[in-house]
């Protein structure tokens, strides 16, 4: 069974619970409006279903409601950042708009941002730079239970450190390339178990290290309360960009990597390392925007291989979903509404809509 909802509705609901929470109206509808959009884009993993989570972490003392960034450097289009363990949506906007006016300013930022709390969807971020006809590249590190193995391990080492490449592409929709280093996200997972579903072959190892199509191995403790974990797509490549990917986003900004025994505490950290580019500062503005045009043009051309719809470009799932969203509605599982509702009554709201 399933709940469907407007995006509007759901937005309001989610806002509510936040600012119960203790962020202040502002906050919580930027917040709010994150979570819908990643529902709205198809990822679910990254939507709504995480207020449960942001709740018992604020309740626990981890993510802090209503903290900005930190600056500790400022030396141009060089910032250390610090978000201080408020929620990712805002800080992670607030390092952006600092780095894309550097970057319009200098022609390119190079930023750190550490100690952020759960990110989201980071092809947000991405999006916002190619919104200003800049580039950008982003590398993030997860601190929080380990779910991803080793590449030739048995157990969850690390997180499903995401990396993200944004480029505009003139007069067109841009290219959005924001994918996690397992072959799934950890939030997908969450989704699959709370509706019951098994998934495809693959994807994860039980907490003995076999392979199953469980869900739930990384979702709920197995025997011996132990986990099991996702592996790293693309095998020792995904891996390695899963390692570069925690020592740029977590040690270089000058936050966390994992390495310390697994502990039941619901904080999701993040660090992130943005490099952002202005093409026409950089003096290649004319050619850059022909020849990526010239090149996207030509992988469009391309007759489409047996059983595909065709050539696509990264970012067009996320806009065709969120038309199809927007129209026909939101839907939520009973299971991760239930969640949200207990959520909601551990910080005092107790009237939730049924859908909408």
């Amino acid at each position: 069974m399933s709940k469907t909802f407007t995006a509007d509705a759901l937005r309001r609901e989610m806002a509510a619970v936040l600012k119960a929470a203790g962020s202040s109206a502002e906050e919580a509808r930027q917040v709010a409006d994150n979570l819908v959009m990643a529902n709205l884009s198809g990822h679910d993993s990254h939507g709504v279903g995480m207020i449960p989570r942001y709740v018992e972490s604020m309740l626990e003392g981890g993510l802090q409601p209503n903290a900005g960034i930190k600056v500790n450097v400022d030396a141009g289009n060089l910032l250390a950042l610090d978000g201080q363990h408020g929620y990712g949506q805002v800080v992670g906007v607030q390092a952006m708009e600092l780095g894309m006016a550097r970057a319009q300013q200098l022609g390119s930022c190079i930023m750190t941002l550490a100690h952020a709390h759960h990110l989201g969807r980071i092809g947000h971020f991405a999006e916002m730079a190619t919104s200003r006809d800049l580039v950008s590249m982003h590398f993030v590190n997860v601190v929080s239970r380990p779910v991803v193995a080793a590449w030739g391990g048995a157990d969850g080492r690390y997180g499903t450190n995401p990396c993200c490449i944004g480029i505009p592409l003139k007069g067109r929709e841009p290219f959005v390339l924001d994918f996690a280093t397992s072959r799934v996200a950890q939030g997908k997972m969450r989704v699959a178990h709370n509706e019951g579903r098994q998934v495809e072959p693959g994807l994860l190892i039980d907490e003995h290290g076999n392979p199953t199509t469980n869900p739930g191995v990384v979702v709920v403790p197995q025997s011996g309360g132990l986990f099991g974990a996702l592996l790293a797509f693309g095998e020792h490549k995904g891996y390695g960009m899963a390692v570069a990917c925690e020592l740029l986003g977590g040690a270089l900004t000058g936050g966390r990597t994992w390495h310390g025994p697994v502990n039941a505490k619901r904080e999701v950290l993040n660090g992130m390392l943005t490099i952002l580019i202005d093409p026409g500062k950089l003096g290649t503005k004319a050619s850059f925007e022909t020849e990526a045009l010239a090149f996207i043009d030509w992988l469009r051309q391309s007759p489409p291989a047996p059983g595909s719809k065709g050539v696509r470009i990264a970012g067009e799932p996320e806009r065709e979903a969120r038309i199809r969203r927007a129209q026909e509605g939101i839907v939520i599982d009973d299971q991760t509404w239930a969640e949200i509702v207990a959520a909601g009554a551990k910080v005092g709201i107790s009237d939730f809509s049924s859908g909408a």
